[in-house]
């Protein structure tokens, strides 16, 4: 029961890397759309911030992952 409960815990990495993602993203095209000329520096902050964020998210699956398998 409590290793269900901690792979649990870990896949919610996964919920967490998608809202951070998604607020994220909201906020670089906030940033395009007020300044045009930065696009390209913001867009490549971005990428650098969803791909960590995306890393946690993988990170947290593997231990989910590991958790059930090597109970």
């Amino acid at each position: 029961m409590t290793l269900a409960i901690g792979a649990a815990l870990a896949v919610f990495t996964g919920i967490g890397a998608g809202i951070g993602i998604g607020i994220a993203t909201g906020k670089a095209a906030e940033s395009i759309a007020r300044q045009p000329e930065a696009a390209d520096k913001i867009r490549g902050t971005f990428i650098l911030g969803a791909a960590l964020a995306e890393a946690t998210a993988i990170y947290g699956f593997i231990t989910a992952l590991a958790i059930i398998i090597l109970k």
